[in-house]
């Protein structure tokens, strides 16, 4: 009856409880029960196999002689859930808002406060964690257009004001209202609205021509190198007749002041149209050139690169920076310095003048052959060019120079390299040097009777090498 039955009963059980699974099944009759009950007592025996008939198990046919043997395959799906403690899951709904806001606004939590952590794995970061950056760099920005309208609209109502005060009478009241204006100055926000006050840059122009006060001073001249950053700003101060001002400052004892004018000036030449003529004017050039005895190099780097911007292309520039000792102290600074941007602003000014035929002598005469050319073999690439380049343009002036020895060593061993434009100006300047100088041509021809004769094998340098010989014969 077991056999017969099993495999029928289970494909019919099977298949009703497969179609109804999300109904709880009704219990079976009392006198079904207690078959039910049987069985299950039957098979914790040691006769263990399972009918199918109640467990659904499938029964398989063995492999017997007679295969009229049965058994049956029973199996078991395990599942493991992990479940989080009641209390601690009404935990983390409470303190639900808690995480979010110290996540988003940390400075909220108080001290000592603890907040309960999501996170399982360090490595992992948690919902809350990953919202929590973006959250604080947009809170960030909006605090600093807030900070940002906030200093446009102060200074804006407060530009009038300040103004009346700038041109007090009373020198405390101008030095009260030139420290409020600096200040207004170094945010961008407030400097915006300064600069769109014409008033208030000409209040500021006129304080620091007329003060005596040293800290009226010095703040003033902040004033104009703050709103110089700004391109309306450097126009506001040329309108306002800033330029000549400036200049006038150049001659402060201060240091602090005389930065600001010098990088003030700086600005206004390199971006403001007209600044240039203005400066001339103002005999910039007279108070520049005295300023190339001092000492800090980050300064000089500034006021040699307004000489260069000032004598490019204008004679009377040239002339302005001969007259006032300028040579002089350009060669002093290729000589005793090595801050390379110095070195280069410096090497630019004397590229220009070396082109003047009243400046060449006397930068020869300084000895600026023998300060430029100890900069030709250094790493600065564009340092090297302009050494090389003014030593070209100096060195017909110097056929009658002593001393050069250690310059044409310099030389001689530059005509090894491949760059052609650097070949270019070596050979030019040894023509020069070697042309109508006996003691340079024989010094130079020692030097060169094997390097010269290798050097005739590269066809790129062929015919400069064969013109500098020709021309250093005796």
């Amino acid at each position: 009856m077991w056999v017969e039955t099993g495999a029928k009963g289970h494909n019919e059980i099977c298949s009703w409880h497969s179609t109804h699974t999300a109904v709880p099944l009704p219990l079976p009759p009392l006198g079904e029960r207690e078959g039910v009950v049987k069985v299950t007592e039957w098979q914790n025996t040691h006769y263990a196999g399972d009918s199918g008939f109640q467990s659904g198990a499938t029964t398989v046919r063995s492999d017997g002689d007679d295969g009229t043997e049965f058994h049956s395959k029973k199996y078991t799906m395990t599942t493991t859930v992990t479940e989080t403690p009641p209390d601690l899951e009404s935990q983390y709904t409470i303190t639900r808002s808690q995480r979010v806001r110290a996540a988003m606004f940390p400075e909220t939590v108080g001290e000592g406060m603890t907040v309960l952590s999501t996170q399982v794995d360090a490595a992992q970061q948690s919902n809350v964690q990953k919202l929590a950056e973006p959250s604080q760099l947009l809170k960030t920005a909006i605090v600093h257009l807030i900070n940002y309208q906030d200093d446009a609209e102060l200074a804006t109502r407060a530009v009038p004001e300040l103004t009346k005060l700038l041109n007090d009478d009373d020198q405390v009241v101008v030095n009260k209202a030139a420290q409020i204006v600096n200040q207004l100055s170094r945010k961008e926000a407030s400097r915006r609205a300064l600069v769109q006050s014409p008033q208030v840059v000409a209040a500021v122009v006129r304080a620091m021509q007329n003060s005596n006060d040293m800290e009226t001073t010095r703040a003033t001249a902040s004033i104009l190198h703050n709103l110089s950053h700004q391109r309306e700003g450097l126009l506001a101060i040329f309108k306002s007749g800033g330029i000549p001002a400036l200049v006038r400052m150049l001659s402060s004892p201060v240091e602090s002041v005389l930065f600001y004018a010098i990088t003030t000036l700086h600005n206004l030449l390199l971006h403001q149209e007209g600044a240039k003529m203005a400066v001339r004017l103002a005999d910039g050039l007279q108070k520049m050139v005295p300023l190339l005895k001092k000492s800090n190099p980050k300064f000089l780097a500034i006021t040699t690169d307004c000489l260069q911007l000032l004598s490019y292309g204008n004679q009377e520039s040239k002339l302005i920076i001969l007259a006032n000792g300028g040579p002089e102290g350009l060669v002093q600074i290729m000589r005793n310095y090595n801050y390379e941007k110095l070195l280069w602003t410096t090497s630019r000014v004397l590229k220009v003048l070396s082109v003047c035929p009243s400046n060449k002598p006397a930068i020869v005469e300084a000895g600026g052959m023998q300060a430029l050319g100890k900069h030709v073999t250094g790493s600065s690439q564009r340092l090297t060019q302009n050494c090389l380049w003014t030593l070209r343009n100096l060195s017909d002036a110097a056929t009658k120079q002593d001393g050069l020895e250690g310059l044409l060593q310099v030389l001689v061993g530059l005509l090894s390299t491949d760059d052609v434009n650097m070949l270019a100006c070596v050979t030019g300047i040894l023509s020069n040097l070697t042309c109508n100088n006996t003691h340079n041509k024989t010094h130079y021809m020692v030097l060169t009777h094997k390097g010269l004769k290798q050097k005739l094998t590269t066809n790129k340098c062929r015919y400069m090498c064969i013109y500098v010989i020709c021309i250093s014969l005796p």
